[in-house]
């Protein structure tokens, strides 16, 4: 009877115990997902600036893993569509389907590079809704947008983009942020446009983020 009463609880516990595994196992947070949507402008003397681009392009391809997700689209000179998307990809689960993956990518950054037209407007609203748009699909839990542009937007007469936009926890990133030949006459437009940008970003609920030192690369996705 005492052997019974003992194997009893024994099994008891046993169960006990393997239900409190399988129930931390279960509440265990999920590895966070990253995604990223780097904008290129390609209007004017930034069109020259894209070997700049290939650096961080390739830092974020050795950087992100399997089921993480990457995109690069050109700022157009009119409202943002799938034309203006250079390459996009979520990378495998598998690390080999991954890294070929990768390697597609490059060439696509490469082929673009050699063949960039220079745009004469710079739509930059009409980019970053469609980045928002993309990030949300991929459902990642941090989700970046790296702007490399001057940040002055120039659009077609009639277009409207004076309207708030909602970034809903995105971190916006500008890089390499060129100054243009007036902002030597007058020092101030290039910080206006700075604050600007950061201004709308967190209105809307996002994060800014400026980076101009090309050593600083592990500040993009933290």
């Amino acid at each position: 009877m005492k052997t019974f009463i003992a194997k009893g609880v024994f099994l008891g516990l046993s169960f006990m115990l393997l239900m409190s595994l399988l129930a931390q196992h279960g509440c265990s947070e999920p590895r966070e997902k990253k995604a990223v949507y780097v904008l290129v402008d390609t209007s004017g003397t930034y069109s020259k600036q894209f070997d700049k681009v290939q650096i961080v392009m390739r830092y974020l391809l050795g950087s992100l893993t399997p089921g993480e997700s990457l995109a690069l689209a050109r700022i157009d000179s009119e409202s943002f569509n799938e034309k203006d998307i250079i390459a996009r990809m979520s990378f495998d689960l598998r690390p080999s389907m991954a890294n070929a993956q990768k390697r597609a990518f490059i060439e696509s950054i490469d082929m673009f590079g050699k063949n960039i037209q220079a745009s004469r407007y710079t739509d930059i609203t009409g980019g970053i809704l469609q980045a928002i748009e993309y990030l949300n699909e991929t459902q990642a839990t941090q989700r970046t947008i790296l702007i490399f542009s001057d940040l002055k937007e120039e659009i077609k007469k009639g277009q409207v983009r004076d309207f708030p936009i909602s970034f809903n926890g995105i971190h916006v990133v500008a890089i390499n942020v060129t100054k243009l030949k007036s902002d030597n006459v007058d020092p101030r437009e290039y910080q206006n446009r700075l604050d600007a940008w950061a201004k709308r970003v967190e209105q809307g609920g996002g994060n800014w983020k400026l980076i101009n030192d090309m050593n600083n690369l592990s500040q993009i996705i933290e």
